[in-house]
């Protein structure tokens, strides 16, 4: 099993120009990545859950807890029809944006439907006592990555998880924590999804010495909420998306681009060529606003687009992209 290689922090531009990203030569766009604070269990452990019989129920979403940094987290879980004993399932995290429960994204992203173990941890409450994620500014003071260590640890004592095979997505401030993943957790995650994000500095802590990750993208043009050219949010700076992609190509010093129209209002972005296996796309949903494109109940404010399924395309790249296998 070969383990994504460490790099050295790239820095680079992006133009876009006749409705394609193209990455120039020179670098106009620099990520000052801080390093990382923390030492979360970062490798894929054997999961002994396969080794005992399962004692929840199929099919159902039950609400579980355990205990991280001294605090009661919470987590929705829910397995899959067709789960067996001793057969390691793949597991997908999905965070919900700032002011969620777990209920809402597991309601409109249709995660659920996926022949995966759907988690769905459930945020502190921080600023105005609102559910939030580590890596924004309204988030409570909590180690967030640890606790999605120590979860990942119950669930493999607990459960007959593929450790190869674990992925995170989110939405909003959910996916600016996923983002966060990709830097801090990059030997136990696989791969990483991250829709409407709200991509704060803090989203960026420990990603000058992280290694290449495959990274997917989905956001709306006509975003009210995280504007996809950039700007500020809550005071703080947030990146616009041809620069926050750009900034991903270069991480996994990716060397060709393309793009792709689909349909009437989407277009994929994809960078391959990319070290370890770890390719980069981004898909641009013009006149979308902070939704999850296919919605099955309202996401969020403005429109979202059917043309394609997040949840879809994001499984189909999951699938190719196991941990450690290239």
């Amino acid at each position: 099993m070969k383990l994504r290689s460490s790099f050295c922090r790239l820095a680079v531009g992006l133009l876009v120009a006749s409705a394609a990203i193209v990455v120039p030569e020179t670098a106009a766009y620099s990520a000052a990545f801080p390093a990382a604070r923390t030492k979360p269990r970062d490798y894929p452990i054997p999961s002994l859950g396969c080794l005992r019989p399962n004692q929840l129920p199929i099919g159902q979403t039950l609400e579980q807890t355990i205990t991280s940094g001294g605090n009661e987290r919470h987590y929705l879980l829910h397995l899959p029809e067709g789960s067996r004993p001793g057969r390691p399932t793949p597991v997908v995290m999905a965070f919900h944006g700032r002011k969620g429960n777990g209920h809402d994204i597991e309601a409109f992203s249709g995660i659920d439907a996926l022949p995966a173990i759907a988690v769905y941890p459930i945020g502190m409450p921080g600023e105005a006592n609102e559910p939030a994620w580590q890596s924004a500014p309204y988030a409570a003071p909590v180690d967030d990555v640890q606790f999605v260590s120590d979860l990942l640890d119950h669930l493999q004592h607990t459960l007959c998880v593929n450790p190869h095979r674990i992925y995170a997505t989110g939405k909003s401030n959910g996916g600016g924590f996923t983002a966060l993943l990709a830097c801090q957790l990059p030997h136990r995650i696989a791969a990483f999804a991250t829709v409407a994000g709200a991509f704060y500095p803090g989203t960026t802590v420990g990603c000058s010495t992280s290694p290449p990750v495959p990274y997917l993208d989905f956001h709306g043009t006509a975003d009210p909420t995280i504007e996809y050219n950039g700007g500020t949010s809550h005071g703080q700076p947030i990146p616009a998306l041809p620069d926050w992609m750009a900034a991903w190509a270069a991480h996994n010093r990716c060397t060709t681009t393309s793009n792709t129209v689909i349909g009437t209002d989407v277009t994929e972005f994809a960078w391959q060529g990319c070290a370890d296996n770890s390719p980069v796309k981004h898909y641009r949903i013009e006149g979308a606003g902070h939704t999850w494109p296919g919605e099955l109940v309202d996401s969020g404010p403005g429109s979202a687009t059917h043309t394609i399924s997040a949840t879809d395309v994001m499984w189909t790249f999951f699938r190719k992209h196991p941990l450690g296998l290239t």
